[in-house]
C-alpha cells in the first residue's frame, strides 16, 4: 500500500487541497491502486502549498503546488511512486528551507495526522508529561526556570515565574489559560500548532496544570481560526476517551479538565487581561494591573496565562531536560522560535530556529527575497505594533535584549517584508488608525492619542512638515508610550517612530547627517 498524504492546514485548503485529496483518491480508484490517503499538517513550508507526499523507501518525496487538474498528468507520470515530474521537489526533509531548520516544538508538524494519537505517541508525545507525574511541582516550575523558556507572545516573560507564583497561590480553584488569540499581521505560528499538532498544546496545558496545581483549561482561540477550533475540540475529546483529561490524567490523582472558548474578535482580546474579560463573557477591556493574573485571573482565581507556542513548547523541556532547550539560542534568549515569514516575500512559510539568527538570512536564504524582485527595504518585526527595521538592522541577531537596544521587539517572530515601493509614512498612519479601531477605549492614551496621532501624520504627509507638526507627533507618541494602560497604546508608536527615524524622506523631511550615515 502507498500512504500519500494531503495536508488538511487551512493554508493549503485555501489553495484548493481539499479537491486534490478527492482527486488523487478518485483516481486511485479507477486506476485500481492501492493508496491510503493521510491528511497530515502542514509543513509550514507555505510557498510549496498545497505540498503532496508520497512515501517511498528513500523518504517521503514532495509534489508542489498541486491542484486538482494536476492529478492525472501527476500519477501518469508515476508519482505515487515518487518519480519525476515538473512538480516533483524531492524528499521532502532534504529540502534546504526545512533541512536547515532547527524544529524542536515543530519537529512533528507536517509529518503526523493530527489527530491520530497513535502518531503522536509514537514520535515522542506524552513523555514530557509522563516524566512530570513523577516529579514535585516545585521542582517543575523550577526546570521551567531552568530553561530559559520565555513566554513566545511577545512580553518575553519568564513562564517559569508565572508557574511558580500560581503554585504559590492559596485557592480553591486555579486555571491554565491559553492565549490562542493570534492576531499580529505575518503571524500563523499558533494556528500551525493547533491545526497540525494540536496534542502538544494539550499535552502542555496538562503538564502546566499538574504543576502549579489547576484543574481546568481554557484554549482562547480567535473566531478567524474555524478549523483550529473544529481540530481542537476533537483532539481534546479523543484525549479525554484515552484518560489524558478528566478527574484522573493517565490513571494519577491529577484532575484536569480542557475546553475551547471562541474568542470575541477584537484584537485587544490578545492582551492578557482583556482576554479575561472576554473569556468571562464580558466586554474585552484591559484591566489594570496589579493585581497580576497570577493571583487574580480569571474569576479572580489565580491562572497561568500563556500563548500556543509557550505552552506546545513545555513537552520536549519535560521530556529532553531543561539543559537540552536551553543549549539552544544566545544570551537571556533560550531555545527556538518559530520565525514566520510573511508579506513580499518568495518563499513564505515557517522557519524554527535558535535565537541569534539574523533578519538577512531569514529574507534571503530562507525566504529568497521578495516575491517582486525589488529590493527589499522594511521589515516589520513583531506584529502591526512592531517596529520598521532598515537594512542597517538586518544583521542584529534576533534576541529580545539586542533588539530592545535598537527600540525594536522580536514579539511573536512574524515578519513582514516590504520592498521598495513601500510608502513608510502611510504604513505609520495606518499603525495609528489600526489603534483607532481596535483599543479597547478604556485609556486616554490610547483611545485619544491614536485618533490624534492619524490626523497629524495625515497632516504631514500633506504637505505641512514644519517642527511644529513633528515635534507633535514625536511628543505624542512619547505619551502614548509611557502612559498607556497595556501594549495596544503603549507599542503603536514603535512603528511610527521607527517609519519616521529611519525613513524620513517618505514624509517628506530630509535625512539628517547621522540618518545617512545609518
Amino acid at each position: 500500500m502507498t500512504r500519500i498524504y494531503v495536508p488538511i492546514d487551512s493554508a493549503a485548503l485555501a489553495l484548493g487541497a481539499e479537491d486534490v485529496a478527492r482527486a488523487i483518491a478518485s483516481e486511485a480508484q479507477k486506476r485500481g491502486l492501492d493508496v491510503q490517503l493521510v491528511r497530515n499538517g502542514s509543513r509550514g513550508l507555505f510557498y510549496l502549498e498545497p505540498l503532496v507526499e508520497v512515501e517511498t523507501a528513500d523518504g517521503r518525496v514532495g509534489y508542489s503546488n498541486v491542484e486538482a487538474d494536476d492529478v492525472t498528468a501527476l500519477f501518469d507520470a508515476g508519482f505515487h511512486e515518487g518519480k519525476a515530474h515538473e512538480k516533483n521537489v524531492g524528499v521532502v526533509d532534504e529540502i534546504p528551507y526545512l533541512k536547515n531548520q532547527q524544529r524542536l516544538t515543530f519537529a512533528r508538524i507536517g509529518i503526523t495526522d493530527p489527530l491520530s494519537i497513535d502518531d503522536y505517541t509514537a514520535l515522542g508525545g506524552l513523555e514530557g508529561l509522563r516524566n512530570v507525574l513523577d516529579m514535585n511541582g516545585d521542582a517543575v516550575c523550577q526546570a521551567l526556570l531552568d530553561s530559559g523558556l520565555r513566554g513566545r507572545g511577545g512580553a518575553a516573560f519568564p513562564a517559569g515565574i508565572k508557574w511558580k507564583t500560581v503554585r504559590g497561590a492559596y485557592a480553591d480553584q486555579k486555571y491554565i489559560v491559553c492565549n490562542a488569540d493570534e492576531g499580529d499581521s505575518g503571524t500563523f505560528s499558533d494556528r500551525l500548532v493547533m491545526e497540525s499538532d494540536p496534542y502538544m498544546l494539550i499535552e502542555g496545558m496538562i503538564i502546566a496544570g499538574v504543576a502549579v496545581g489547576a484543574t481546568k483549561g481554557y484554549i482562547y482561540v480567535r473566531s478567524e481560526y474555524p478549523h483550529s477550533i473544529d481540530t481542537l475540540n476533537r483532539a481534546i475529546d479523543k484525549a479525554r476517551d484515552a484518560g489524558w483529561l478528566g478527574a484522573s490524567v493517565l490513571g494519577t490523582s491529577h484532575a484536569f479538565e480542557l475546553y475551547v472558548a471562541k474568542g470575541a474578535g477584537a484584537y485587544v482580546c490578545g492582551e492578557e487581561t482583556a482576554l479575561l474579560e472576554s473569556l468571562e463573557g464580558k466586554r474585552g477591556i484591559v484591566r489594570a494591573k496589579p493585581p497580576v493574573p497570577a493571583l487574580t485571573g480569571l474569576y479572580g482565581k489565580p491562572t497561568v496565562i500563556n500563548n500556543v507556542i509557550t505552552l506546545a513548547t513545555v513537552p520536549i523541556i519535560f521530556a529532553k531536560g531543561a539543559a537540552f532547550y536551553r543549549d539552544f539560542g544566545m544570551g537571556r534568549s533560550r531555545g527556538t522560535l518559530p520565525f514566520q515569514i510573511a508579506g513580499n516575500v518568495k518563499q513564505g512559510g515557517l522557519v524554527e530556529l535558535a535565537f541569534g539568527v539574523t533578519l538577512r538570512e531569514l529574507i534571503y536564504t530562507y525566504g529568497d527575497g521578495t516575491a517582486t524582485g525589488r529590493p527589499a527595504r522594511a521589515v516589520q518585526v513583531g506584529g502591526p505594533l512592531g517596529t520598521y527595521l532598515p537594512e542597517s538592522q538586518w544583521d542584529i541577531p534576533l534576541d529580545y535584549e539586542e533588539y530592545a537596544k535598537v527600540g525594536a521587539v522580536v514579539g511573536h517572530g512574524g515578519l513582514v517584508i516590504h520592498d521598495d515601493t513601500s510608502n513608510l509614512a502611510e504604513l505609520a498612519q495606518y499603525a495609528m488608525h489600526f489603534c483607532a479601531l481596535e483599543s479597547c477605549g478604556k485609556c486616554t492614551p490610547c483611545r485619544i492619542g491614536s485618533t490624534r496621532g492619524e490626523e497629524v501624520i495625515a497632516k504631514i504627509r500633506e504637505g505641512d512638515t514644519s517642527v511644529k507638526q513633528i515635534t507633535l507627533l514625536r511628543e505624542l507618541c512619547d505619551t502614548m508610550v509611557s502612559g498607556s494602560l497595556c501594549a495596544m497604546g503603549g507599542m503603536t508608536p514603535f512603528p511610527v517612530m521607527s517609519a519616521l527615524d529611519h525613513f524620513p524622506e517618505d514624509f517628506g523631511l530630509p535625512r539628517t547627517p547621522a540618518q545617512k550615515a545609518a
